[in-house]
């Protein structure tokens, strides 16, 4: 695993590709564990030229059992060294639980970053820090419409628990980087969240099927080199008739974005 830290890297990668935008892999519909596989062929086929990174959502492939995870084993090999990989499990426990959740994650299946729930708080979250050049994407404010239950609730101090989280996180230490996943559905949030973390790297998820308008989310997004944030779409390319004409239409509407923002 490569020792620069992962914003670097992103940083790097998003400038060798000309892209922030990331493949989602979430195969619903699939009977079996050989249909999963063709779908992810056929998308990763479509999509690596305008992607800086593949965000497998592992809930997909482990509903298969063995044949699913054998199956992601053999797409997490399809992904290049020059694409980052982000996987999706919302994982975190107590103790060793979430120190075998890192092991599997990191050293299994050479993540470069994974997606993690904060709520069981520090202790929880620490194993997912260990491991320099990569980071744990902390779960803020997620895209669906229920994160409003709780996520957006109001503290006694009127802030709203997805900020405590982010100012939280932020004091938490580790070799590896802290980032955050704040929904494109609630563009407003992802600014306030960058303002609270200016270098964060930000995983902007809820653009196309969930309605999140991707030009607000990424312009409120950006960091000041304008970069810092990852842009994963799923249904938005692989369900569309040329999955490789909508994943290179993303990449230039996020391009343009990017083009056009002022420096902070």
């Amino acid at each position: 695993m490569s020792r620069e830290p992962f914003s670097a890297r992103l940083a790097a990668r998003g400038r060798e590709v000309g892209s922030l935008l990331c493949l989602g892999l979430d195969p619903t519909g699939c009977a079996d564990a050989s249909e999963v596989e063709r779908f992810c062929v056929a998308m990763l086929e479509a999509a690596l030229p305008h992607v800086v990174a593949v965000k497998p959502n592992l809930a997909f492939f482990e509903q298969h059992g063995a044949a699913g995870l054998a199956v992601l084993e053999r797409v997490r090999h399809m992904v290049p060294a020059s694409r980052l990989l982000i996987l999706d499990a919302k994982r975190s426990d107590i103790g060793s639980t979430a120190e075998a959740q890192a092991r599997a994650l990191f050293d299994v299946w050479g993540a470069d970053a994974v997606t993690v729930n904060p709520l069981l708080g520090q202790d929880a979250v620490a194993p997912f820090l260990a491991r320099p050049g990569t980071a744990a994407l902390i779960l803020a404010r997620t895209s669906n419409p229920g994160a409003a239950d709780f996520l957006e609730a109001p503290l006694q101090d009127g802030r709203p628990l997805y900020r405590l989280i982010v100012e939280r996180a932020l004091t938490w230490s580790g070799a590896a980087e802290i980032g955050f996943v704040v929904g494109a559905t609630a563009a407003p949030v992802v600014a306030e969240v960058r303002c609270l973390a200016p270098s964060a790297p930000l995983l902007l998820p809820g653009i196309g099927a969930q309605g999140g308008d991707l030009e607000a989310a990424v312009s409120a997004g950006l960091d000041a080199a304008g970069g810092g944030v990852v842009v994963p779409v799923s249904r938005g390319i692989t369900g569309a008739a040329d999955p490789r004409a909508a994943a290179a239409d993303l990449c230039r509407r996020i391009e343009a974005v990017r083009a056009g923002a002022p420096r902070r």
